[in-house]
């Protein structure tokens, strides 16, 4: 496993590597000590798993503070375009955007540190998506962003995906006000 930083602070690419063999293979997809390490969330008490039908877009997610996550994504089937947005008002990057092409065949995951909101797209396939928080999810504390918000001007990569009424209605970037420091 290496563990790689991204353009925006805080955020990780990591590189799963399977032991191939004539059984086929083994991967470790966490490992608490490496994450340790390179100072990365290594405590997570939920895992989820969502699936998508081709073209569709989930997010862009995220929970106000004091149930802000940390996240752990891979896809364990399919591909996806991982989005994430810094929200931290401190950071240099403050309401950039960064995506990674995250799939099966690849073998690479992405962890996204609290005060950023995240999403995903499928593309011409369906993708299960696994993924891994330090904190628990609070109905009353779920917010989000505009995925479509001109202002953020992500290049997602289909055309007309499938969005739900919820991801459809968030207000965009320049009104919103970020509980994160």
């Amino acid at each position: 496993m290496r563990i790689e930083p991204l353009i925006l602070p805080g955020t990780f690419k990591i590189l799963l590597q399977p032991q191939v063999d004539e059984r086929g293979y083994f991967m470790r997809t966490f490992d608490k000590i490496a994450f340790g390490a390179c100072g990365l969330c290594s405590s997570w008490i939920q895992e989820n798993q969502s699936h998508s039908r081709p073209n569709v877009l989930r997010g862009l997610h995220f929970q106000n503070p004091p149930h802000s996550e940390a996240k752990l994504i891979r896809a364990v089937s399919g591909e996806i375009l991982d989005v994430f947005v810094d929200l931290r008002r401190s950071s240099t990057t403050y309401g950039r955007w960064q995506s990674i092409k995250l799939s099966a065949a690849e073998d690479v995951a992405v962890y996204i540190p609290k005060g950023f909101a995240h999403g995903f797209c499928t593309m011409d396939s369906e993708a299960t998506v696994d993924y891994k928080i330090d904190a628990p999810y609070v109905p009353e504390a779920a917010a989000g962003l505009l995925w479509s918000d001109p202002d953020l001007a992500i290049a997602w990569p289909v055309k007309d995906p499938v969005v739900s009424a919820r991801d459809r209605s968030w207000p965009r970037f320049a009104s919103f006000r970020s509980p994160f420091d």
